[in-house]
């Protein structure tokens, strides 16, 4: 093994990761680990050892905002999936979720959680608290439609083709993704 390869072996079992080359032979191409069910900061740490561009990171929903400090919030998914070569230049993204929600059963998926609207104050003395008013439908916030997301069979025979239909960028695993769309196999086609 080669000096670069033990280190990256080496500080990987320290972190309870596993070996992330797809063979012990010096110059070996590094593998993607696992990190679904991971807290984000482990994750992180374990891919930024491997690639030389900072992970992407995402909220799995697509109406739940990232905070900024995620450090706790689980990995949903990943791309590229566990076990994938990372030639050099690849990147990484991970989608993620709080610890008490579930995962999505697809990454951009919505959440739909209700408007959330303040609880009556308490009536001093009552010893109860008044039941919250009824709420309408919530309206969702003013700004620009998202397109409908793509059959799960669709294909696009170029990145023109899916710019028009407004699917790009399109991430590995979602509808409409394709390798030959994907130029540079960092897992976003038409990124460019």
């Amino acid at each position: 093994m080669t000096a670069m390869t033990g280190a990256v072996v080496l500080s990987l079992a320290g972190c309870g990761g596993t070996a992330t080359t797809s063979s012990d032979k010096p110059g070996s191409t590094p593998v993607m680990p696992a990190l679904v069910g991971k807290p984000a900061f482990e994750a992180e740490n374990l891919v930024n050892k491997l690639l030389t561009k900072p992970v992407e990171v995402r909220s799995a929903y697509s109406d739940v905002e990232l905070p900024t400090v995620h450090l706790v919030w689980r990995v949903c998914f990943q791309t590229p999936a566990a076990g994938a070569p990372l030639p050099s230049g690849s990147a990484a993204e991970i989608s993620l979720t709080d610890t008490v929600t579930p995962c999505p059963e697809k990454a951009g998926a919505a959440l739909k959680r209700p408007a959330s609207t303040p609880a009556p104050p308490q009536t001093p003395g009552s010893g109860k608290t008044p039941a919250p008013a009824a709420t309408g439908k919530a309206k969702p916030p003013a700004s620009s439609p998202t397109p409908a997301p793509a059959p799960k069979d669709t294909y696009y025979k170029n990145c023109a083709e899916a710019k028009a239909a407004g699917a790009a960028p399109i991430r590995r695993g979602q509808p409409g993704y394709g390798k030959h769309l994907d130029r540079d196999n960092d897992g976003i086609a038409c990124d460019k």
